[in-house]
């Protein structure tokens, strides 16, 4: 085959390759799919399967805290903070965007953290959240960066 035309066939294939359609909505929903078990896995204080929904190489950016890099930091951090009387979290994802080749994503929450504060009496801290997913070669999602702050009251 001629030098032209293989440069020609070989545009043609990564052209090709490159136009691979990823169904959005179909990853959007599979990383919204993850708040459910992630939430269940926190109420139980299953530390494990808590952990289990960040990779291996995460970053945890809590407030006040020092960052939190790769999952024995983040593993340490979820069992001292299930250690905390009352200790609880929910989420309400309000955002997913999926990138164009469909294996980054980031997604925007609000969140309630929960714990008992002085003299035992429940209380909790509103904030805002963002994760950074990424799509593993098993094609399941899990969070690379995690991180949130605290809702501001609004200033009078």
């Amino acid at each position: 085959m001629p030098i032209r035309r293989r440069w020609i066939a070989s545009c043609a294939l990564v052209s090709l390759l490159g136009c691979a359609h990823v169904d959005l909505e179909a990853e959007r929903a599979a990383i919204l799919a993850t708040d459910r078990p992630w939430q269940e896995a926190i109420a139980a204080k299953d530390v494990e399967r808590s952990v289990s929904f960040w990779s291996d190489d995460a970053v945890v950016l809590a407030p006040g805290q020092p960052s939190l890099v790769w999952k024995d930091a983040i593993r340490r951090f979820v069992t001292e903070s299930f250690k905390i009387p009352g200790f609880g979290i929910r989420w309400e994802t309000t955002a997913v965007q999926i990138s164009p080749r469909g294996d980054l994503a980031y997604a925007l929450a609000n969140t309630t953290t929960t714990f008992n504060g002085p003299g035992g009496k429940p209380s909790a801290m509103k904030a805002k959240s963002v994760t950074v997913w990424r799509k593993g070669p098993d094609g399941r999602w899990r969070c690379v960066v995690d991180a949130w702050n605290d809702d501001a009251p609004p200033k009078p």
